[in-house]
């Protein structure tokens, strides 16, 4: 039941993040490329996509539709022209401020001791990284 649980909360919290992130106009995965940006603004597509746990087919049609939105730019390195940075743009940096009162406000509408949260997060992290390294079976045991 321990995947079913986990699942279920993630489909929780992305139903929990959806009227607070339509406002922003941004959807959850753009909220965290926000984020990431603004703790390290102008930095290679591949170390985004490795924090984001996300492909290149998946990040760079992100980046495009957030840079159609004005919330990034992409420019490419000017010594290796095959490596493109991503920043913030003005607006993006506006709405990344804004989103980062976001995790303040859950935590406040959670009725769970702070430190009961982190503990939680460092299970499923721990979790995460376990299974990352490892390779599944080829038949169930």
């Amino acid at each position: 039941m321990l995947c079913f649980n986990l699942y279920a909360v993630s489909h929780a919290f992305n139903r929990f993040y959806q009227p607070i992130l339509d406002p922003l106009g941004i959807t959850y995965p753009q909220y965290l490329v926000l984020l990431a940006l603004r703790h390290e603004d102008k930095r290679g597509v591949g170390s985004l996509g490795r924090e984001l746990m996300l492909d290149t087919n998946t990040l760079s049609p992100l980046l495009k539709r957030m840079e159609i939105a004005g919330l990034v730019g992409r420019t490419r390195q000017a010594d290796d022209e095959r490596r493109v940075l991503v920043h913030l743009t003005e607006r993006g940096q506006e709405i990344a401020a804004r989103a980062a009162q976001i995790p303040d406000c859950i935590l406040s509408c959670l009725d769970m001791p702070e430190s009961d949260l982190q503990q939680a997060t460092e299970i499923v992290s721990r979790l995460r990284r376990m299974l990352a390294d490892i390779d599944p079976p080829k038949t169930p045991a």
